[in-house]
Order: structure tokens, then C-alpha cells, then sequence
């Protein structure tokens, strides 16, 4: 049964200006269970996460600096939420349920987090909606558990995950790939272990092409024992901010091979949701659906 993390805190309210980018959460719930892909069974609720595994990769001021909301305003301005201790526990709580994910994809192959894929957080700042890098504490949680040898991280969301890659910059068992607009944020970008940039414009054919001569490649040289998947949908052609043109239908091929490489390499794989910002919400929430379809498809 494909296990996905979910709590009512996901739907965090927050001032008007500020709304769009969380009210996806509730809605790919929602949409789900409407259409019987998935039963309240399938979700399960985090409880917050340990500063133990938060510490691993995130400095103490930083994290200090969260929890007591005395983040500097700089910071807060590029973090883009007003900060709140609703919004700081939510954070604690996605974090927990990518974390909890690993645990499940290692018994079922496959476990999702409708929130997460805030790789935009560095060890020691936050920016572009993210706070905690998810996918790094839980990376760390695995390797310091002695749950994962080698970790890949297949960043497809279509801003580089410039966090993580510093996260992990003197990490050998984390590779880093990711594949994104090269004209888009960040502006500056940091070195991933594989950084792939696409041009303005990019749609299927390329940027699925592109995919399917890199990561099966990938997956041979690093020998991976375990798979993060950030699969943003704002590689979409309706997406404001992406500056791609790849349709609904080829972001759905794009998870489906993904998930099809895990599955034949026999890799337990975790996919955190990422980014979308198409102005009909019915665009983002369907194309996050999908990714829980196709891997309900696959997998069960």
C-alpha cells in the first residue's frame, strides 16, 4: 500500500499575499481521496522531527534562530513567508514525515511526502519558501543509522538545488544531480556532484530525452542503495516561474521513468513534491497527482 505522509498542519493558513503556495497541500489530499486513487489509510501524520537529525546538517544559530524566531529580516525576506511558530512547527513536521518516508520505501519500495523538497535551505540559512532541507536531514538520518551506503538525490524540480548541494559538497555518500532551467533562480548557482541546466523553452522531447541518457548512466556509476526524488512540477509549461514548456503529459513520463529505475534497479525511493507555481491551481495539484498515481500504478 503506497504510504504518504500527510498532517492537517500542511494546511497552515497564512496572511493574504502569502496563501498560493500552501494551499496545494490540502488540495492534492483532497483530489486523492475524491477520486479513490488513495484511502485515509494511505496517510499517516508526523510527529516533529528530533533537532538531533536537524542539527546534522543545519548549524545550531540557524536553527536556534528558527525556533525562537529571531531570523534576521534579510533572511526572512528570502525565505518569503512571515515567520510564525505555526509555520516553524510545520517545518519540524514535513522534515519528520520525509524521514518516516525512508522507513516505509524500505519495506514497500515506495513512500511519498505531499509537502517537502526544500532544497532551497542551506546549512545555515533558508530562502525560496524553504527552511529545512528535508531530503538532506533525512539523507543524513539514513547514512548516520547506518540505513544507506550511498545516497543519489535526483533533484527535478526546475530550480537547482542549490542547498542540498552545499549540504553535501564534502559528502561522498550523497550525490547530488540535478536537473534544471538555466535561466531561472537562483541566478548564482552552486555545484551540485551533476548539474544538467536546460534552456529557456525546454519541453517533452528534450527534456525527456535528456533524462533518459542520464540517469540510467547515473544509477550504474554511483551504485546507489537509496533514491530521493524531488519532483517538482514547475517544469510545467503553465508555470510561472519555470520558464520550461513541458506538458502535463511529460511530466507524468518524467515520474514514471524515474519510478521505472527504481523499481529495476531494486533502489527504495522517497519523493518529496517540490515546487509548483502554474496560476491555476488546477494545474499544479494535477500534475502533483500524478506522481501519486503513477507510483501507486507501479508499485502496488
Amino acid at each position: 500500500m503506497l504510504q504518504i505522509a500527510f498532517s492537517p498542519v500542511y494546511r497552515l493558513r497564512l496572511p493574504e499575499g502569502h496563501r498560493f503556495p500552501m494551499l496545494k497541500y490540502e488540495l492534492i489530499h483532497e483530489q486523492l481521496l475524491y477520486e479513490g486513487t488513495c484511502t485515509e489509510a494511505n496517510f499517516f501524520g508526523p510527529e516533529p522531527v528530533d533537532n538531533r537529525w536537524v542539527l546534522g546538517v543545519h548549524t545550531p544559530d540557524y536553527v536556534q534562530a528558527l525556533q525562537s524566531l529571531t531570523v534576521d529580516p534579510r533572511m526572512v525576506r528570502r525565505i518569503g513567508f512571515p515567520l510564525t511558530p505555526e509555520l516553524i512547527h510545520r517545518e519540524w513536521i514535513i522534515t519528520q514525515g520525509t524521514i518516516d518516508c525512508t522507513q516505509r520505501a524500505r519495506q514497500d519500495g515506495v513512500a511519498m511526502n505531499v509537502a517537502g523538497g526544500t532544497h532551497h535551505a542551506y546549512p545555515d540559512r533558508g530562502e525560496g519558501f524553504c527552511m529545512l532541507n528535508d531530503v538532506g536531514v533525512a539523507a543524513h538520518y539514513l547514512l548516520e543509522t547506518g540505513q544507506a551506503r550511498q545516497i543519489l538525490v535526483i533533484d527535478l524540480d526546475v530550480h537547482q538545488g542549490n542547498g542540498t548541494a552545499v549540504m553535501f559538497r564534502q559528502e561522498p555518500r550523497v550525490f547530488t544531480f540535478s536537473m534544471h532551467g538555466k535561466d531561472n533562480y537562483p541566478l548564482r548557482k552552486e555545484q551540485s556532484d551533476l548539474d544538467i541546466e536546460l534552456p529557456t523553452g525546454t519541453a517533452d522531447e528534450l527534456y525527456l530525452n535528456t533524462l533518459y541518457d542520464t540517469l540510467p548512466g547515473l544509477l550504474k556509476r554511483v551504485q546507489p542503495d537509496f533514491l530521493f526524488f524531488v519532483s517538482g512540477v514547475d517544469i510545467l509549461e503553465s508555470d510561472r516561474l519555470g520558464k520550461l514548456g513541458v506538458s502535463r503529459e511529460g511530466c507524468r513520463q518524467r515520474d514514471r521513468f524515474v519510478f521505472e529505475q527504481a523499481i529495476q534497479h531494486g533502489l527504495p525511493i522517497v519523493a518529496s513534491m517540490g515546487g509548483g507555481y502554474s496560476p491555476r491551481l488546477t494545474d499544479i495539484v494535477e500534475a502533483h497527482c500524478n506522481t501519486f498515481r503513477t507510483a501507486s500504478d507501479l508499485f502496488f
